[in-house]
């Protein structure tokens, strides 16, 4: 294997590199789009299950859901926002959904690169090699074909190099491409689950009861106070209405 490296010239230095950086991602991107792990059984139907039980989670424990896997932290997140209505937990589910497929896609993009440049870098060594052929019969490699050899053997050597290298890692980056779009669709599924079964179980809170009437959690007693003035203004509108009416 040495010899071939030699006999390719300077070329199968990058190629090589290429075909390292890509083992380790193809390793590293194996073990971590494991579909168990970032989609795992049940964990909708365990926090659906535990809303009807408990009727309300807390923070410390959603939290704990969020750290564990992508899909946790996806459903976690609409929980946490739930109390705030349909809009808003649905926009907090697709915004960490978006995070946690960049993060997903982590060095795929370098690993379709690879599998781009390996085989250009291989038809560099080729002319590279066809041209120091020529510039051998020049120098009169016809009494000295070793001479000629030297050429060929380093355009065969390199083109064959970045073959090898392109092939699996294209192979695996539309692989890996494919998985993710998977994954992003059993998001999107199980998210629309659990808002469905959050309704039909009304374990979803009306959004105007929630904002106007039930103090928000880290407010300051000034934006509670003012909440409570809206409140009244709204009663006070909806009396003098009904009057009206009379």
């Amino acid at each position: 294997m040495w010899e071939l490296v030699k006999a390719g010239g300077w070329l199968m230095t990058p190629i090589v590199i290429c075909s390292i950086l890509a083992l380790v991602i193809i390793i590293e991107r194996s073990h971590t789009l494991q579909f168990n792990k970032i989609v795992p059984g049940r964990l909708r139907e365990q926090l659906i299950t535990r809303l009807r039980e408990n009727g309300d989670i807390g923070r410390t424990q959603l939290m704990n859901v969020k750290e564990k896997t992508p899909l946790g932290d996806i459903l976690a997140t609409g929980l946490l926002y739930r109390q705030y209505g349909l809009d808003s937990m649905t926009m907090h589910m697709q915004n960490r959904a978006s995070v946690q497929v960049h993060q997903l896609e982590k060095n795929i993009n370098m690993l379709g690169t690879i599998g781009a440049i390996a085989p250009l870098l291989g038809l560099l060594g080729t002319v590279l090699g066809i041209i120091s052929s020529f510039l051998a019969i020049t120098d009169g490699a016809m009494q000295d074909p070793t001479m000629l050899a030297a050429g060929v053997s380093q355009a065969l050597i390199t083109t064959a190099a970045g073959m090898i290298v392109a092939i699996p890692a294209l192979v695996a980056y539309r692989y890996f491409q494919r998985r993710i779009i998977d994954i992003n669709a059993q998001f999107e599924t199980q998210a629309g689950l659990m808002i469905q079964e959050l309704y039909d179980y009304q374990l979803l809170e009306n959004t105007y009861n929630t904002h106007l009437k039930k103090p928000i959690q880290d407010a300051s007693p000034a934006e509670n106070e003012d909440n409570k003035h809206v409140v009244d203004a709204l009663s006070l509108d909806n009396s003098t209405a009904a009057t009206s009416s009379y």
